[in-house]
This record gives structure tokens, sequence and C-alpha cells, in this order.
């Protein structure tokens, strides 16, 4: 139960590390949009804010695709939630739910193919990173607020174990001072037995002797 909490965990702070990159990624492009979005800016200008765009749009990409462990990816849509057991029988769970921040979804509207290679396209886009970027803050929220459930059951699952393992060694401590004093006593009936033969086996020779 522990190992699958622990694992549920480290698949949670993975997807949360990698939201953390996207919000601030999604803070530089919109400053990118912003600045692109100048009606005074130049041509050359533009077009090394719309090359610095694209790199940082695509690396939400690659934190998105990298964001597993153990098989889990909770950022990129190929799974719904994370899930431990939280009881010995397995009959109970404790669950996160994914939240996908791929591009062109729900949470980062942002497009694929998103540029500010005009300045009526950064404009337009400054509302949409700003969207995205607020839905990524709620998202993270979310993912927090499962890595604190698995945190609390973790705690308690320990505690559990501890708890069992502390009653199981009370058992067997007692139960060895039982066999134990029971020892000792069939030991004393023992001594006491060969004391009592030993006695009668004299008992004979010393009427004899009287007779000599």
């Amino acid at each position: 139960m522990i190992n699958s909490i622990n694992n549920g965990t480290s698949s949670i702070d993975v997807a949360l590390s990698a939201g953390q990159s996207i919000s601030d990624l999604l803070i530089q492009l919109k400053q990118k949009a912003l600045s692109a979005a100048d009606t005074s800016l130049d041509t050359a200008s533009r077009q090394a804010l719309n090359a610095d765009f694209t790199a940082l749009r695509d690396q939400i990409s690659t934190i998105v695709s990298n964001a597993t462990f153990n098989g889990f990816n909770l950022v990129n849509g190929t799974t719904t939630k994370v899930q431990a057991l939280a009881s010995a029988d397995g009959s109970r769970h404790v669950t996160t739910l994914a939240q996908n921040m791929s591009l062109s979804h729900s949470i980062v509207t942002l497009t694929q193919t998103a540029t500010i290679s005009t300045q009526v396209k950064a404009s337009t886009l400054i509302a949409t990173l700003q969207t995205s970027l607020t839905n990524v803050n709620s998202a993270l929220a979310k993912l927090s607020a499962g890595a604190a459930k698995f945190s609390i059951q973790a705690t308690f699952a320990q505690k559990l174990s501890d708890t069992l393992t502390t009653g199981i060694g009370n058992l067997v401590d007692a139960n060895m001072a039982q066999e134990s004093a029971t020892l000792q006593s069939l030991q004393v009936k023992q001594q006491l037995g060969i004391q009592a033969l030993s006695i009668a086996n004299q008992a004979p020779q010393t009427i004899l002797s009287l007779f000599h």
C-alpha cells in the first residue's frame, strides 16, 4: 500500500513540476505577444520576437511529453487519473485527476501553430495566453490538492504500519515471556523429580546398613 501511494505521489510531483514550467513559459509568451503588439515595432524586431515565441511555444509540448513517471503522464491526456491503494484489502483508493496541459486543449488553449508574426496576431493572442495562464494555475491548484491527499494517506499508512508492527512485536514478546516461564517451571519440576528419585534410591541402602 505504501509503495502504491509513493508511486502516485511521484507521478503528481512530476506533473506539478511540468505545470509550473508551463506556467512560466506562458508568462514569457504573453510578454513576447505584448511586445509584438506594439504598432511601432519594425519588421526585424517582430521577426526576432516571433522566433523566440515559437521556440517557447514548442517547449511546452516538450515538457508535456516528458512529464512521465512510472508509465503515468498526468499532463498529456493519455490518462485520466492516478490512483493508489488506501486500504490493505484493496477495497479503497485515493485518487487525483489528471490535467491535460497539451497545446490546443481546454487548459492551454494556445494552438500548436500560434505565432506573433503580425501586430494583429500578437494582439489577439494576449487574451488567449492570459486565459491559458489562468487555466494552468487552476490545474496546478487541483494537482496540489491531490498531492496533499496522497501525503495525508501516506502518513496514515506509515503510522498504521508502525502500529501493526509494534502490536505484533508486543504479542511476540508476551508469548516469548509466557513460554520462558513455562520452560522454567518444567525445568524446576524436572529437577525436583530427579532429586526425589535420588532420595528414593538412597533410602533402601540406608535401611540395609542398619542390619550390618
